[in-house]
């Protein structure tokens, strides 16, 4: 039933200790601010310079792609503290959203886990609000935006959400693209507009939110590149998280380009389950010391494979 890897394995177990981002940037909690300050009004949202480059990045890239005249959106996640929200990483829509000329329904199974990954850096990290993008020339958040953010709101913290309109009837430039701020609330990039807002519980309209930007990182941006397997896989592995304490998740090397992975620490000291899924299909390994052994675990729901897993292990110990 087991079968010894060789160099591969090696390889593979050395990539696993690697940071969430997945390329040498370096593992561990990010510096990040520690004296919590009281909530106040939202006044301003603060985006690190990754997390403003993610947003454009993938806007573009979206209007180019064969969905480009569909709505496109991104979950924000961050820190809430005083006056502001500090935006540190993005949640993609995903290729799995429900979306249209003039709505768009995020994969709320794959934000769930999305989140639950990106936490594992740090616990303060929390949903500030969303962005999406309007296909016409609409800058401000529509009345179909209202009705179910007002709502949504409440389960935020403070009550209060970050909500970035994305459109692209910006001004035609010349030369190099070079990011600009034409109003307190508005970031622009060739033609790509970001228009920011605020909205609290029990406000009747949303008011305009100024933006500011910092030196910092995307902290989900590594996600980004596997997100196709965090959609597919996000149900089995949220039953997984809920079932198990000891579960946790890195972005790796494959053999195609980036993996995703799972582990789940065992009884015995040194031991873990390892679970490495590329281009849809999962592999299964038992990881002791330095070793790594192939486990063969009948097809089926990725839950169901690991306590078939568990079991086996179990019955070999």
């Amino acid at each position: 039933m087991f079968q010894g890897l060789t160099g591969h394995a090696r390889r593979l177990l050395r990539s696993m200790r690697r940071s969430l981002l997945g390329d040498g940037r370096a593992a561990g909690p990010t510096c990040l601010p520690h004296l919590p300050q009281p909530l106040k009004r939202l006044s301003r949202v603060v985006l690190t310079d990754e997390v403003d480059r993610t947003l454009f990045r993938e806007y573009a890239s979206h209007r180019m792609s064969a969905r480009g005249a569909e709505e496109i959106g991104w979950v924000l996640l961050g820190i809430r503290e005083g006056d502001h929200g500090l935006v540190l990483a993005t949640l993609p829509a995903g290729a799995q959203r429900n979306a249209g000329v003039a709505h768009v329904e995020f994969n709320s199974s794959a934000q769930a886990l999305g989140s639950r990954i990106v936490r594992q850096r740090d616990k303060r990290l929390t949903t500030l609000g969303v962005v999406h993008t309007h296909p016409g020339s609409l800058r401000h958040p529509s009345d179909g935006d209202f009705e179910g953010d007002s709502a949504w709101v409440s389960n935020l913290r403070g009550g209060e959400g970050i909500f970035g309109i994305g459109t692209a009837d910006g001004p035609e430039g010349n030369g190099v693209l070079i990011g600009r701020q034409p109003q307190a609330h508005i970031q622009a990039f060739g033609r790509l507009l970001l228009s920011w807002y605020a909205l609290a519980e029990g406000d009747r309209q949303y008011r305009p939110l100024n933006v500011e930007l910092t030196l910092g990182p995307d902290l989900a941006l590594g996600l980004h590149d596997v997100w196709r397997t965090v959609e597919a896989f996000a149900e089995p592995l949220e039953r997984l998280c809920r079932q198990q304490a000891a579960v946790t998740f890195d972005i790796v090397p494959g053999s195609q380009g980036a993996a995703f992975a799972v582990c789940m620490k065992l009884a015995e000291p040194d031991t873990a389950l390892r679970i490495i899924v590329e281009s849809g299909e999962a592999a299964f390994y038992w990881q002791r010391g330095q070793e790594m052994f192939a486990i063969d675990v009948p097809a089926g729901p990725l839950d169901r494979s690991v306590y078939l897993a568990l079991a086996e292990l179990a019955e070999k110990a």
